[in-house]
Protein backbone atom coordinates (compact mmCIF):
# COMPACT_ATOMS: atom_id res chain seq x y z
CA UNK A 1 0.00 0.00 0.00
CA UNK A 2 1.08 3.67 -0.81
CA UNK A 3 2.15 6.13 1.37
CA UNK A 4 3.02 9.52 1.87
CA UNK A 5 5.80 10.21 4.22
CA UNK A 6 6.17 13.71 5.74
CA UNK A 7 8.55 15.42 7.44
CA UNK A 8 6.85 18.48 9.52
CA UNK A 9 8.45 21.74 10.59
CA UNK A 10 9.27 23.04 7.20
CA UNK A 11 7.62 26.52 6.11
CA UNK A 12 6.41 26.35 2.66
CA UNK A 13 7.17 29.46 0.26
CA UNK A 14 5.96 29.85 -3.19
CA UNK A 15 3.63 30.51 -5.48
CA UNK A 16 0.73 27.99 -6.56
CA UNK A 17 -1.90 27.36 -9.18
CA UNK A 18 -5.10 26.05 -7.72
CA UNK A 19 -6.24 23.01 -9.98
CA UNK A 20 -9.63 23.22 -11.60
CA UNK A 21 -12.97 22.14 -9.22
CA UNK A 22 -13.48 18.82 -8.64
CA UNK A 23 -17.06 19.93 -7.56
CA UNK A 24 -17.53 21.64 -10.86
CA UNK A 25 -16.30 19.65 -13.31
CA UNK A 26 -18.00 16.75 -12.47
CA UNK A 27 -21.72 18.17 -13.21
CA UNK A 28 -20.46 20.19 -16.29
CA UNK A 29 -19.33 16.42 -17.79
CA UNK A 30 -22.63 15.67 -17.35
CA UNK A 31 -24.10 18.50 -18.85
CA UNK A 32 -21.49 17.92 -22.00
CA UNK A 33 -24.19 14.57 -22.74
CA UNK A 34 -26.99 17.33 -23.11
CA UNK A 35 -25.43 18.28 -26.84
CA UNK A 36 -24.91 16.68 -29.94
CA UNK A 37 -21.21 16.80 -31.10
CA UNK A 38 -17.66 17.76 -28.75
CA UNK A 39 -17.54 19.78 -26.13
CA UNK A 40 -13.77 21.43 -25.19
CA UNK A 41 -13.14 22.18 -21.12
CA UNK A 42 -10.52 23.03 -20.12
CA UNK A 43 -8.45 23.54 -16.33
CA UNK A 44 -10.39 19.75 -15.60
CA UNK A 45 -8.23 18.00 -12.71
CA UNK A 46 -6.46 14.54 -13.15
CA UNK A 47 -8.39 13.02 -10.38
CA UNK A 48 -9.83 9.24 -9.59
CA UNK A 49 -13.28 11.01 -9.54
CA UNK A 50 -12.85 12.84 -12.70
CA UNK A 51 -11.66 9.55 -14.29
CA UNK A 52 -14.64 8.07 -13.02
CA UNK A 53 -16.55 10.77 -14.41
CA UNK A 54 -15.31 9.10 -18.09
CA UNK A 55 -15.71 6.04 -17.56
CA UNK A 56 -19.51 6.31 -17.35
CA UNK A 57 -19.60 9.00 -20.21
CA UNK A 58 -17.64 6.23 -22.50
CA UNK A 59 -20.40 3.79 -21.25
CA UNK A 60 -23.44 6.06 -22.59
CA UNK A 61 -21.84 6.12 -25.90
CA UNK A 62 -19.49 9.10 -25.87
CA UNK A 63 -16.44 10.15 -26.77
CA UNK A 64 -13.92 11.27 -23.99
CA UNK A 65 -10.46 12.39 -24.90
CA UNK A 66 -7.61 13.97 -22.72
CA UNK A 67 -5.17 16.66 -23.94
CA UNK A 68 -3.18 17.89 -20.74
CA UNK A 69 -5.76 19.46 -18.83
CA UNK A 70 -8.45 20.06 -21.31
CA UNK A 71 -11.01 16.87 -22.42
CA UNK A 72 -12.59 16.64 -25.52
CA UNK A 73 -16.46 14.91 -25.05
CA UNK A 74 -18.38 14.24 -27.93
CA UNK A 75 -21.95 12.80 -27.53
CA UNK A 76 -22.95 13.08 -31.21
CA UNK A 77 -24.40 9.79 -30.34
CA UNK A 78 -25.13 8.54 -26.90
CA UNK A 79 -25.62 4.81 -27.22
CA UNK A 80 -26.28 3.56 -23.72
CA UNK A 81 -28.87 4.70 -20.63
CA UNK A 82 -27.46 1.80 -17.93
CA UNK A 83 -24.88 3.21 -15.49
CA UNK A 84 -23.35 -0.34 -13.67
CA UNK A 85 -23.48 -0.38 -10.08
CA UNK A 86 -19.39 -0.57 -9.91
CA UNK A 87 -19.08 2.48 -11.21
CA UNK A 88 -21.65 4.28 -9.39
CA UNK A 89 -20.22 2.95 -5.90
CA UNK A 90 -17.03 5.07 -6.95
CA UNK A 91 -18.23 8.53 -6.28
CA UNK A 92 -21.74 10.10 -4.95
CA UNK A 93 -21.46 12.43 -7.67
CA UNK A 94 -22.24 10.01 -9.95
CA UNK A 95 -26.20 10.75 -9.57
CA UNK A 96 -25.86 13.88 -11.14
CA UNK A 97 -26.06 12.29 -14.63
CA UNK A 98 -29.73 11.10 -13.55
CA UNK A 99 -30.77 14.34 -14.69
CA UNK A 100 -28.88 14.75 -17.88
CA UNK A 101 -29.75 11.40 -19.33
CA UNK A 102 -33.50 12.14 -18.71
CA UNK A 103 -33.30 15.58 -20.34
CA UNK A 104 -31.54 13.85 -23.68
CA UNK A 105 -31.72 10.66 -23.77
CA UNK A 106 -35.15 10.16 -21.51
CA UNK A 107 -34.54 6.93 -19.81
CA UNK A 108 -31.52 6.04 -17.32
CA UNK A 109 -31.21 2.89 -15.13
CA UNK A 110 -28.67 3.30 -12.28
CA UNK A 111 -27.91 2.27 -8.87
CA UNK A 112 -27.93 4.47 -5.52
CA UNK A 113 -24.32 6.03 -5.18
CA UNK A 114 -21.55 5.50 -3.21
CA UNK A 115 -18.39 8.03 -1.91
CA UNK A 116 -17.39 8.71 1.47
CA UNK A 117 -19.29 7.53 4.09
CA UNK A 118 -19.99 10.76 5.64
CA UNK A 119 -23.70 9.82 7.23
CA UNK A 120 -26.87 9.45 5.55
CA UNK A 121 -26.98 11.47 2.62
CA UNK A 122 -30.26 10.78 0.59
CA UNK A 123 -31.12 11.62 -2.90
CA UNK A 124 -34.45 11.99 -2.19
CA UNK A 125 -34.46 15.71 -3.22
CA UNK A 126 -33.59 14.53 -6.99
CA UNK A 127 -35.94 11.89 -7.17
CA UNK A 128 -38.51 13.98 -5.54
CA UNK A 129 -37.42 17.64 -8.14
CA UNK A 130 -37.19 15.23 -11.09
CA UNK A 131 -40.35 13.36 -10.61
CA UNK A 132 -42.09 16.94 -10.23
CA UNK A 133 -40.16 17.41 -13.59
CA UNK A 134 -42.63 14.11 -15.06
CA UNK A 135 -40.06 11.68 -14.63
CA UNK A 136 -41.48 8.17 -13.80
CA UNK A 137 -38.82 6.75 -11.14
CA UNK A 138 -39.33 3.15 -9.81
CA UNK A 139 -36.82 1.86 -6.83
CA UNK A 140 -36.28 -2.14 -7.47
CA UNK A 141 -33.86 -3.71 -5.01
CA UNK A 142 -31.41 -0.69 -4.90
CA UNK A 143 -31.76 0.39 -8.56
CA UNK A 144 -33.50 3.37 -9.90
CA UNK A 145 -35.51 2.59 -13.44
CA UNK A 146 -36.42 6.21 -14.46
CA UNK A 147 -38.35 7.48 -17.90
CA UNK A 148 -39.81 10.09 -18.84
CA UNK A 149 -43.01 9.05 -19.79
CA UNK A 150 -44.69 11.94 -22.07
CA UNK A 151 -41.88 14.22 -21.73
CA UNK A 152 -40.60 16.50 -18.85
CA UNK A 153 -42.76 19.88 -18.22
CA UNK A 154 -41.24 22.74 -16.22
CA UNK A 155 -42.49 23.67 -13.13
CA UNK A 156 -41.81 25.51 -9.83
CA UNK A 157 -39.46 23.74 -7.68
CA UNK A 158 -39.36 24.10 -3.73
CA UNK A 159 -35.95 22.50 -2.41
CA UNK A 160 -36.60 22.31 1.67
CA UNK A 161 -32.35 22.62 1.78
CA UNK A 162 -30.36 24.10 -0.46
CA UNK A 163 -28.99 20.70 -1.58
CA UNK A 164 -25.92 21.31 -4.39
CA UNK A 165 -26.50 17.97 -6.22
CA UNK A 166 -30.56 18.06 -6.27
CA UNK A 167 -29.73 22.15 -7.59
CA UNK A 168 -27.76 20.80 -10.32
CA UNK A 169 -29.83 17.64 -11.49
CA UNK A 170 -32.83 19.82 -11.89
CA UNK A 171 -30.96 22.62 -13.87
CA UNK A 172 -29.52 19.54 -15.89
CA UNK A 173 -33.61 17.98 -16.65
CA UNK A 174 -35.12 21.24 -16.89
CA UNK A 175 -33.28 22.10 -20.21
CA UNK A 176 -35.05 19.14 -21.65
CA UNK A 177 -37.86 20.17 -20.20
CA UNK A 178 -40.72 21.87 -21.81
CA UNK A 179 -41.49 25.60 -20.54
CA UNK A 180 -39.72 27.20 -17.14
CA UNK A 181 -38.81 25.64 -14.39
CA UNK A 182 -37.98 27.54 -11.22
CA UNK A 183 -35.92 26.14 -8.54
CA UNK A 184 -36.90 27.94 -5.11
CA UNK A 185 -34.79 27.43 -2.12
CA UNK A 186 -31.71 26.35 -4.66
CA UNK A 187 -28.08 25.96 -3.32
CA UNK A 188 -25.85 28.98 -4.26
CA UNK A 189 -22.07 27.46 -4.16
CA UNK A 190 -20.26 29.26 -7.14
CA UNK A 191 -20.02 25.87 -8.56
CA UNK A 192 -23.50 26.49 -9.29
CA UNK A 193 -23.19 29.54 -11.24
CA UNK A 194 -20.31 27.72 -13.21
CA UNK A 195 -22.52 25.17 -14.30
CA UNK A 196 -24.89 27.79 -15.14
CA UNK A 197 -22.03 29.87 -17.30
CA UNK A 198 -21.37 26.18 -19.55
CA UNK A 199 -25.40 25.80 -19.83
CA UNK A 200 -25.61 29.26 -21.58
CA UNK A 201 -22.69 28.59 -23.31
CA UNK A 202 -24.18 25.40 -25.10
CA UNK A 203 -27.54 27.76 -26.00
CA UNK A 204 -29.45 27.04 -22.85
CA UNK A 205 -31.31 29.70 -20.91
CA UNK A 206 -30.26 29.50 -17.10
CA UNK A 207 -30.57 32.36 -15.00
CA UNK A 208 -30.31 33.62 -11.11
CA UNK A 209 -27.42 31.14 -10.10
CA UNK A 210 -25.60 31.87 -7.18
CA UNK A 211 -29.09 33.50 -5.85
CA UNK A 212 -31.60 31.43 -4.03
CA UNK A 213 -34.00 31.25 -7.02
CA UNK A 214 -32.63 29.59 -10.75
CA UNK A 215 -34.71 29.56 -13.28
CA UNK A 216 -34.74 27.89 -16.79
CA UNK A 217 -36.49 28.03 -19.66
CA UNK A 218 -36.58 24.58 -21.33
CA UNK A 219 -36.62 23.51 -24.98
CA UNK A 220 -33.35 25.86 -26.52
CA UNK A 221 -31.49 23.48 -28.78
CA UNK A 222 -28.55 22.79 -27.41
CA UNK A 223 -25.12 22.74 -29.42
CA UNK A 224 -21.38 21.77 -27.95
CA UNK A 225 -19.42 24.63 -26.33
CA UNK A 226 -16.04 25.10 -24.90
CA UNK A 227 -15.67 26.09 -21.59
CA UNK A 228 -12.92 26.92 -18.83
CA UNK A 229 -13.64 25.25 -15.11
CA UNK A 230 -13.25 27.54 -11.84
CA UNK A 231 -10.51 26.99 -9.84
CA UNK A 232 -11.43 24.83 -7.01
CA UNK A 233 -12.18 26.76 -3.72
CA UNK A 234 -11.38 23.42 -1.70
CA UNK A 235 -8.38 22.43 -3.12
CA UNK A 236 -7.11 26.83 -2.07
CA UNK A 237 -8.55 26.34 1.02
CA UNK A 238 -6.34 23.26 2.53
CA UNK A 239 -2.90 25.00 0.73
CA UNK A 240 -3.73 28.06 2.64
CA UNK A 241 -4.09 25.68 6.10
CA UNK A 242 -1.13 23.54 5.22
CA UNK A 243 0.48 27.48 4.65
CA UNK A 244 -1.04 28.97 7.67
CA UNK A 245 0.00 25.69 10.61
CA UNK A 246 3.37 25.53 8.65
CA UNK A 247 4.63 29.11 8.32
CA UNK A 248 5.65 30.48 5.07
CA UNK A 249 4.79 32.51 2.63
CA UNK A 250 1.91 30.93 0.01
CA UNK A 251 1.01 33.06 -3.05
CA UNK A 252 -2.24 31.30 -4.86
CA UNK A 253 -3.47 32.00 -8.36
CA UNK A 254 -6.58 30.72 -9.96
CA UNK A 255 -8.91 30.59 -6.93
CA UNK A 256 -11.64 33.41 -6.23
CA UNK A 257 -10.55 34.99 -3.60
CA UNK A 258 -14.62 36.23 -2.78
CA UNK A 259 -15.68 32.56 -2.41
CA UNK A 260 -12.95 31.71 0.05
CA UNK A 261 -14.19 34.50 2.29
CA UNK A 262 -15.23 32.01 5.44
CA UNK A 263 -12.41 30.39 5.14
CA UNK A 264 -9.81 33.65 5.07
CA UNK A 265 -11.46 35.48 7.60
CA UNK A 266 -10.77 32.08 9.78
CA UNK A 267 -7.44 31.94 9.11
CA UNK A 268 -6.87 35.52 9.84
CA UNK A 269 -8.35 35.51 12.82
CA UNK A 270 -5.80 32.48 14.07
CA UNK A 271 -3.03 35.18 13.28
CA UNK A 272 -2.14 35.04 9.42
CA UNK A 273 -1.85 38.03 7.17
CA UNK A 274 -3.77 37.60 4.14
CA UNK A 275 -3.69 39.67 1.70
CA UNK A 276 -6.05 39.70 -2.04
CA UNK A 277 -3.50 40.97 -5.21
CA UNK A 278 -5.70 40.97 -8.59
CA UNK A 279 -6.75 37.11 -8.84
CA UNK A 280 -4.07 36.15 -6.25
CA UNK A 281 -4.54 35.46 -2.80
CA UNK A 282 -1.21 35.40 -0.74
CA UNK A 283 -1.13 34.11 3.21
CA UNK A 284 2.03 34.86 5.15
CA UNK A 285 2.36 32.52 8.43
CA UNK A 286 4.38 32.92 11.66
CA UNK A 287 4.69 31.29 14.64
CA UNK A 288 1.55 28.96 15.96
CA UNK A 289 -1.75 29.68 15.13
CA UNK A 290 -4.44 31.05 17.68
CA UNK A 291 -7.86 29.45 18.26
CA UNK A 292 -10.36 31.51 16.99
CA UNK A 293 -14.40 31.97 17.60
CA UNK A 294 -16.57 29.25 16.82
CA UNK A 295 -16.57 27.72 13.45
CA UNK A 296 -19.93 26.79 12.18
CA UNK A 297 -20.37 25.06 8.59
CA UNK A 298 -23.37 26.07 6.40
CA UNK A 299 -24.42 26.69 3.13
CA UNK A 300 -22.72 29.11 1.21
CA UNK A 301 -21.85 31.59 1.84
CA UNK A 302 -21.16 30.11 5.51
CA UNK A 303 -18.05 27.94 5.91
CA UNK A 304 -17.64 25.05 3.89
CA UNK A 305 -18.09 21.82 5.36
CA UNK A 306 -15.78 20.43 3.27
CA UNK A 307 -12.87 22.95 4.58
CA UNK A 308 -13.48 22.32 8.07
CA UNK A 309 -11.49 19.19 8.84
CA UNK A 310 -8.18 21.02 7.08
CA UNK A 311 -8.72 24.01 9.34
CA UNK A 312 -9.38 21.43 12.74
CA UNK A 313 -5.89 20.14 11.62
CA UNK A 314 -4.46 23.39 11.49
CA UNK A 315 -5.70 24.80 14.23
CA UNK A 316 -5.05 21.77 16.51
CA UNK A 317 -0.93 22.04 16.42
CA UNK A 318 -1.66 26.01 17.67
CA UNK A 319 -2.79 27.40 21.01
CA UNK A 320 -5.82 27.89 22.78
CA UNK A 321 -9.64 26.36 21.95
CA UNK A 322 -11.20 26.02 19.09
CA UNK A 323 -15.36 24.92 18.57
CA UNK A 324 -16.30 23.52 15.70
CA UNK A 325 -20.26 22.45 14.46
CA UNK A 326 -21.00 20.75 11.80
CA UNK A 327 -24.33 21.25 10.25
CA UNK A 328 -24.20 19.61 7.36
CA UNK A 329 -23.13 16.05 7.84
CA UNK A 330 -23.63 13.36 10.59
CA UNK A 331 -20.10 11.33 10.24
CA UNK A 332 -17.49 14.30 9.11
CA UNK A 333 -15.44 13.83 12.27
CA UNK A 334 -14.16 10.75 11.42
CA UNK A 335 -10.24 12.63 11.18
CA UNK A 336 -10.22 13.12 15.07
CA UNK A 337 -9.44 9.74 15.87
CA UNK A 338 -6.15 9.87 13.32
CA UNK A 339 -5.09 13.44 14.57
CA UNK A 340 -5.59 12.16 17.97
CA UNK A 341 -2.96 9.58 16.68
CA UNK A 342 -0.73 12.92 16.18
CA UNK A 343 -1.47 14.29 19.81
CA UNK A 344 -3.89 16.54 18.94
CA UNK A 345 -6.79 17.24 22.13
CA UNK A 346 -10.03 17.42 20.73
CA UNK A 347 -13.15 16.61 22.21
CA UNK A 348 -16.15 15.52 20.40
CA UNK A 349 -20.07 15.79 21.43
CA UNK A 350 -22.17 14.66 18.92
CA UNK A 351 -22.19 17.28 16.25
CA UNK A 352 -19.45 19.79 18.16
CA UNK A 353 -15.72 19.75 18.36
CA UNK A 354 -13.41 21.20 20.76
CA UNK A 355 -10.18 21.50 19.80
CA UNK A 356 -7.46 22.49 22.04
CA UNK A 357 -4.21 23.63 20.35
CA UNK A 358 -1.46 22.13 21.13
CA UNK A 359 2.31 20.73 19.69
CA UNK A 360 1.69 18.10 17.44
CA UNK A 361 4.20 14.72 16.67
CA UNK A 362 4.62 12.53 13.84
CA UNK A 363 2.69 9.06 13.67
CA UNK A 364 1.16 6.76 10.99
CA UNK A 365 -2.31 8.08 10.26
CA UNK A 366 -4.81 6.48 7.33
CA UNK A 367 -7.24 8.22 5.70
CA UNK A 368 -10.93 7.22 5.38
CA UNK A 369 -12.36 10.07 3.50
CA UNK A 370 -11.25 12.66 0.83
CA UNK A 371 -11.11 15.91 3.35
CA UNK A 372 -10.43 14.34 6.11
CA UNK A 373 -6.80 12.69 4.54
CA UNK A 374 -6.58 16.10 3.37
CA UNK A 375 -6.35 17.53 7.32
CA UNK A 376 -4.26 14.89 7.87
CA UNK A 377 -1.47 16.17 5.24
CA UNK A 378 -2.36 19.13 6.88
CA UNK A 379 -1.66 18.27 10.58
CA UNK A 380 1.54 16.51 9.30
CA UNK A 381 3.04 19.58 7.76
CA UNK A 382 2.75 20.92 11.38
CA UNK A 383 3.56 18.04 13.31
CA UNK A 384 7.51 17.53 14.37
CA UNK A 385 8.34 14.26 13.14
CA UNK A 386 8.28 12.34 10.17
CA UNK A 387 4.68 11.14 9.79
CA UNK A 388 3.31 8.65 7.13
CA UNK A 389 0.15 8.91 5.30
CA UNK A 390 -1.86 6.25 4.01
CA UNK A 391 -5.27 5.65 2.36
CA UNK A 392 -4.01 7.98 -0.45
CA UNK A 393 -7.46 6.61 -3.08
CA UNK A 394 -9.32 8.65 -0.83
CA UNK A 395 -7.50 12.00 -1.46
CA UNK A 396 -6.78 10.85 -5.06
CA UNK A 397 -10.63 11.58 -5.36
CA UNK A 398 -10.08 15.83 -5.16
CA UNK A 399 -6.88 16.70 -5.33
CA UNK A 400 -3.98 16.26 -8.14
CA UNK A 401 -0.74 15.79 -7.37
CA UNK A 402 -0.53 16.81 -3.90
CA UNK A 403 2.77 15.89 -2.94
CA UNK A 404 4.37 17.24 -6.14
CA UNK A 405 2.37 20.47 -5.32
CA UNK A 406 3.75 20.38 -1.58
CA UNK A 407 6.80 19.73 -2.85
CA UNK A 408 7.10 22.26 -4.95
CA UNK A 409 6.60 24.86 -2.54
CA UNK A 410 9.39 23.50 -0.21
CA UNK A 411 7.89 20.62 1.98
CA UNK A 412 9.60 17.68 2.58
CA UNK A 413 7.02 14.99 1.53
CA UNK A 414 7.55 11.46 -0.49
CA UNK A 415 4.90 8.90 -2.03
CA UNK A 416 6.26 5.71 -0.93
CA UNK A 417 5.33 2.44 -2.78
Amino acid sequence: MSHLEIRGGVPLSGRLRVQGAKNSVLPILAAALLAPGQSILHNCPRLSDVEATGKILRLLGCGVEREEKTLLVDASQPTGWTIPDPLMREMRSSVIFLGAMLARLGRAELSYPGGCELGPRPIDLHLAALRSLGAEIVEEQGRLRCTVGSGLVGRELCLSIPSVGATENAMLAACGARGTTTIVGAAREPEIVDLQNFLNAMGARVSGAGSPVVAVEGGAPLHPAEHTVMGDRIAAATYLCAAGTAGGRLELEGAEASSLAAVTACLQEAGCEIKILGDRIALNSRGRLRGIRPVRTAPYPGFPTDAQAVLMAALAGGTGTTMFVENMFDSRYRHVDELSRMGADIQLAGRVAVVTGRPLHAAKVHSTDLRGGAALVVAALGAEGVSQVSGLEHIRRGYEDLEGQLTALGAQVRLIH
